[in-house]
């Protein structure tokens, strides 16, 4: 009755964070950021910077990063559009070759396939693709004004949970919740560096294998490595399937792509990230397949890069906090637990 009633909540609950999600999103991520950008604050705050301009000079220089991101966007998409006929006009070609194939050598009769309009197909995608950047950038100003509110009072936390508490509780509060946001704040840093990383190899691999819009794969490389497992195939299909529009008739380059890109996503993956991140912070498949369907349904592709950052701040939060500590536990992938009992 009780797991019952706890699958309920969790229900209602996710389907009240779907319907606010305009403003949950710009909220979860600014929440995120806050981890990142907290620690700029706090020291040059200690600098006896004032508040009010420590914060300023972290605004400008997101600012200054999304500008970047913004012209670098603009400039994918600027590209894509001028090379998008000629890119239609060889899926056409290659529609016809397989319909003619399947024709002629299997008896298939004609007009068995529906013809597809190659260009007025892309053309759909680009104009759905400008709209979803459009609703980006909206999001992105919310972002940056719950950002500013939230650095603002992380310098006066500590002083309000001295206020608020007895000494020997605001101390055991304060030690907790710097842990929490030590370990949230390291996660999150060394996650952006592994997939700014990852992003970085693709572009190099890409442009060596001379595949158009290396650059693009690459920054999609990046953003899907917040997504584990699925996301590293998610980056690795449009550069595979572009390179066998690219290299048509030819299908060893397109095979060495795939080589390449699945190389790559798994030696990072599965070989330095475990040894950087190690083992406290390694989450259960079942908890990350549940956090991609659970923030997915919630938030889109938007909860689905967002699912497994805040699942494993969950996980760091129920860690350092003793009542929570199972939780935390039966989260993990186990490999810590298995080797503890081994050795014991």
């Amino acid at each position: 009755m009780v797991g019952l009633l706890g699958v309920l909540v969790v229900f209602a609950t996710a389907t009240a964070f779907k319907a606010a999600q305009t403003v949950v999103v710009p909220l979860m991520i600014a929440w995120l950021l806050s981890y990142i950008c907290g620690p700029v604050v706090n020291y040059l705050v200690g600098k006896k910077i004032p508040l009010g301009l420590a914060v300023f000079a972290v605004l400008i220089l997101l600012l200054f990063v999304f500008y970047l991101g913004g012209i670098f966007l603009i400039g994918r998409v600027q590209s894509f559009v001028g090379e998008y006929p000629v890119y239609a006009t060889k899926l056409q070609t290659i529609h016809n070759d397989l319909m003619y194939n399947l024709s002629e050598k299997m008896s298939i009769p004609d007009g068995t396939f529906t013809n597809i309009n190659w260009m007025q197909e892309i053309g759909r995608w680009l104009v759905a693709a400008s709209g979803s950047l459009a609703s980006f950038a909206g999001n992105m100003v919310m972002v940056l004004i719950f950002l500013v509110f939230m650095l603002l009072g992380k310098p006066y936390f500590k002083y309000k949970v001295a206020k608020a508490f007895p000494p020997d509780r605001a101390s055991l509060f304060t030690e907790v919740t710097t842990s929490i946001s030590r370990q949230i704040g390291q996660y999150l840093t060394v996650k952006v560096a592994i997939s700014g990383t990852t992003g970085v190899l693709v572009w190099l691999s890409l442009t060596l294998l001379k595949v158009e819009f290396a650059l693009t794969w690459g920054a999609l490389a990046f953003f899907l490595n917040f997504i584990p497992s699925i996301g590293s195939i998610l980056a690795s299909v449009p550069p595979i399937l572009l390179s066998i529009v690219q290299f048509y008739p030819s299908g060893w380059m397109p095979v060495l792509v795939a080589v390449v890109l699945l190389s790559i996503q798994m030696g990072m993956g599965n070989v330095i990230e475990p040894k950087i991140m190690g083992e406290s912070l390694n989450l259960s498949p079942v908890i990350i397949l549940l956090s991609l369907i659970l923030f997915g349904w919630m938030w889109g592709i938007v909860g689905a890069l967002l699912s497994v950052p805040i699942a494993a701040t969950i996980k760091i939060v129920c860690e350092n906090i003793e009542g929570l500590k199972p939780i935390s536990v039966l989260m993990g992938s186990g490999k810590t637990c298995m080797k503890e009992v081994q050795e014991n």
